[in-house]
């Protein structure tokens, strides 16, 4: 009997293995954030930085991504109420959401390009700006294609309350993202 209650205690601290991957990728992404703001500091600092208006739909994609962050939970809250068509409903508006802040980033570049401030190694506080908006928006694409896949499986009602392991996964992957653009956003705006 001890050694069941033994067993049980330990289970506790068991965390499943995909969830462990997860959360050493995001560990991973928030260390190659941080060096490139870093980065961004220490370059600054040495000259040549042209200072520039980031393009008022950064402060649009913020807002974006952040109504997308709450559809996502309450997607996860509908799913453990066992609401399966509020999940596939959530789910939809998360992956619109998430599609319109792609297009509203490539739309921002427009906005920087036409302001004339171009990715260019001669200019390295322009080039910042499209690396760091960039590689976010990698992860952003990545964090669309789980959603849809979550959508995908919604449809097809293989989504249950049961086994909410990857819609809780996805959730977190997709807080994740939200939350480091609006740092990033942020710290763009004011460190220009």
């Amino acid at each position: 009997m001890e050694n069941t209650l033994k067993n049980i205690e330990d289970a506790n601290y068991i965390i499943n293995p995909k969830k462990f991957v997860l959360w050493l990728l995001i560990v991973a992404s928030i260390m190659m954030f941080a060096g490139f703001t870093s980065a961004y500091i220490v370059r600054r600092g040495e000259g040549n930085w042209e200072i520039f208006n980031l393009p008022s739909l950064f402060a649009i994609n913020t807002l974006i991504i952040i109504l997308s962050s709450i559809t996502m939970q309450w997607s996860v809250i509908a799913l453990k109420n066992n609401k399966l068509s509020q999940v596939k409903t959530m789910l939809g508006l998360t992956l619109a959401l998430g599609l319109a802040f792609c297009v509203g980033q490539f739309l921002a570049w427009g906005q920087l390009t036409a302001d004339n401030v171009f990715f260019a190694f001669s200019n390295p506080s322009n080039s910042f700006v499209y690396v760091i908006s960039g590689v976010h928006l990698f992860h952003v694409v990545g964090g669309v294609l789980f959603v849809l896949i979550q959508f995908i499986q919604s449809l097809r009602g293989k989504v249950l309350a049961s086994a909410p392991l990857y819609t809780g996964m996805c959730a977190t992957y997709w807080h994740f993202i939200g939350i480091l653009w609006i740092y990033l956003y942020i710290f763009l705006y004011l460190y220009r």
